[in-house]
């Protein structure tokens, strides 16, 4: 389990110094994850310790969102003066999400009902 955290964790790693040393417009985390999926296109399959340890996070995710629900309190009043234009984002990235994801399903199903 120890391994395959740090696995996560290097990719994690090496997404942040990637995305530091070529400026690249993504976060750090996101090109750490397309890291560990080529890691895991490359080797065939998801070994059973690392779904383990995946799955171990999961579970705990609940914790991660703590520091984040603090941080929402404690800029309660600057949250406030931008409810709108926020309100507005979430909607929009919301909506437009779900169009994405169903034009995708919907693209990708008749790709496999041709096979």
């Amino acid at each position: 389990m120890v391994g395959y955290l740090t696995l996560i964790l290097s990719c994690q790693l090496l997404g942040e110094v990637s995305v530091g040393a070529l400026g690249l417009p993504v976060p750090g985390p996101v090109l750490g994850m397309a890291f560990l999926f080529a890691f895991l296109l490359i080797r065939g399959h998801v070994p059973d310790a690392l779904g383990a340890t995946a799955d171990g996070l999961l579970r705990n995710m609940s914790l991660l969102f703590v520091p984040a629900g603090t941080g929402v309190i404690m800029h309660v009043t600057l949250l406030s003066e931008a409810l709108v234009p926020l309100s507005l984002a979430v909607a929009i990235s919301t909506s437009t999400a779900i169009v994405v994801t169903a034009l995708m399903m919907r693209v990708l199903s008749k790709g496999a009902l041709n096979e």
